[in-house]
C-alpha cells in the first residue's frame, strides 16, 4: 500500500507508492550521446572558455594555458551578472531587482573525463576545496547573499557539455529552498532547543534502514520522505551551517565519500544522469544552531508530470529503505591505491 510521508524539515508531503515501481534494478536510464568533436574545457583548449578566475596550477605554469588541474572559469552564458548595482524597486505588488550576482563553471579535470567518480579521490579533494575557496572569495562581496553549488551529470540533468563539471550561482537573496530548510529548522530548534538535521542523523543511524554509508566525519543515507527514487544525501556529524568553513581534514573525507556514492549510484543504476546540489547558509549569517550544511544527490530516473506540478506532492515509487539497501550491497572495487571503506566497516 502507498504511504504518504511528510518531510520533518520543510513539511513537505511525498507519496511513496511502490506498488508503480519496477524492481529497484529495473531503472535502467535512456542512453545519452553528447557532441564530442570538440571539447571546450579540455586541456589545451582554455581559449574556448572565458578567463579563469582560480585554477591549482602546477608550479611554473601561465594562467590560461595548460598545467592545471581544476579550474573556474565564467560561465559564457551567465544567468547573473557580478556588474552592477542590485537597484531594488516595486511596481505595485510586485518586487523586482536588477540581475546581479555571479555564475561560475569548475571545470573538474583537464583530461576529457564524463564520471566525477572516475577521478582520483586527491583530484575530488581538490574539486570540493574549490568550492570552498570560491565561497570565501565572493562571501565578500556585501551584494551577495548565498551561493548555491551543483550539478548536472547528462542531458536530461541539464548539461549541455560532456566533460565533467559543476557550477556556482551566488545570488542575491536566498533561494526558496534553502529558506525553507531554514524557516522549518528553526522553527524545531525554538520548539525542542536542539538541530533538526543533528536529531536526524542520529536516528538514522539508530534505525540503520536507509543508511547507505557512514564514515567517522560522515553519514549518506536516503532521506525518509524521498521525493525521487534513490535521492540521497550526505551530511556532516559535526555540526557546521556555513559550507566554506569546511577544513581540510573533512574535505580529505568527503572526497572519499562522494566519490564512493557516485560509483555507488552509476553501478546500481547503469550510470543514471544526476544531479546534485550543496545547501549552505547564507553569507550573511554567523554560524547557526539549527542548519546543517549537507549535499543532496537527484538520479534523474523519473520525470516530474503535471501532479506533481499542480499539487506540490512528489510520487517516489522506490522506498527509501529500499534505495539503501540497494545501494549498500553495491560492492565497488579499489581505486588506485585508495580502499573505498565497506557499509557499516
Amino acid at each position: 500500500m502507498s504511504e504518504l510521508r511528510k518531510d520533518p524539515i520543510v513539511g513537505r508531503w511525498v507519496i511513496i507508492a511502490p506498488d508503480r515501481a519496477k524492481r529497484p534494478q529495473s531503472y535502467k536510464p535512456d542512453r545519452e550521446e553528447f557532441e564530442t568533436r570538440f571539447d571546450p574545457f579540455a586541456v589545451g583548449n582554455e581559449s574556448a572558455t572565458p578567463a579563469e578566475i582560480l585554477a591549482y596550477r602546477e608550479p611554473g605554469t601561465q594562467a590560461n594555458g595548460p598545467g592545471w588541474r581544476v579550474r573556474v572559469v565564467p560561465n559564457k552564458f551567465p544567468a547573473l551578472q557580478v556588474e552592477g548595482t542590485l537597484e531594488k524597486r516595486g511596481d505595485g505588488i510586485y518586487d523586482m531587482m536588477n540581475g546581479i550576482g555571479a555564475h561560475e563553471v569548475i571545470i573538474e579535470c583537464p583530461h576529457f573525463e564524463t564520471n566525477m567518480s572516475r577521478l582520483s579521490v586527491d583530484n575530488i579533494r581538490e574539486v570540493l576545496w574549490i568550492y570552498r575557496d570560491r565561497l570565501v572569495d565572493l562571501k565578500k562581496d556585501r551584494r551577495l547573499v548565498h551561493g548555491l553549488i551543483f550539478k548536472n551529470k547528462g542531458m536530461s540533468a541539464g548539461a549541455t557539455i560532456a566533460h565533467t563539471h559543476s557550477q556556482l550561482i551566488v545570488t542575491s537573496v536566498v533561494p526558496i529552498s534553502v529558506w525553507e530548510e531554514m524557516t522549518g529548522s528553526l522553527e524545531f530548534f525554538n520548539y525542542r532547543g536542539r538541530c533538526i538535521y543533528d536529531d536526524m542523523i542520529q536516528q538514522e543511524l539508530s534505525a540503520g534502514k536507509r543508511i547507505v554509508l557512514d564514515t567517522p566525519n560522515f553519514v549518506v543515507f536516503c532521506p525518509y520522505a524521498s521525493r525521487f527514487p534513490f535521492e540521497t544525501w550526505i551530511l556532516p556529524k559535526t555540526h557546521s551551517s556555513h559550507y566554506e568553513n569546511i577544513q581540510c581534514q573533512g574535505v580529505d573525507e568527503l572526497g572519499m565519500v562522494l566519490k564512493t556514492v557516485l560509483s555507488k549510484l552509476e553501478a546500481a543504476l547503469d550510470d543514471p544522469p544526476y544531479n546534485f546540489v550543496i545547501h549552505t547558509a547564507p553569507f550573511d549569517t554567523s554560524e547557526l544552531p539549527h542548519y546543517l550544511w549537507h549535499i543532496e544527490i537527484f538520479p534523474r530516473l523519473t520525470r516530474v508530470a503535471g501532479f506533481e506540478w499542480g499539487s506540490g506532492f512528489y510520487i517516489n515509487s522506490v522506498p527509501p529503505e529500499e534505495a539503501a539497501t540497494f545501494l549498500r550491497d553495491v560492492e565497488l572495487p579499489t581505486d588506485r591505491g585508495h580502499a573505498i571503506p565497506s557499509v557499516f566497516a
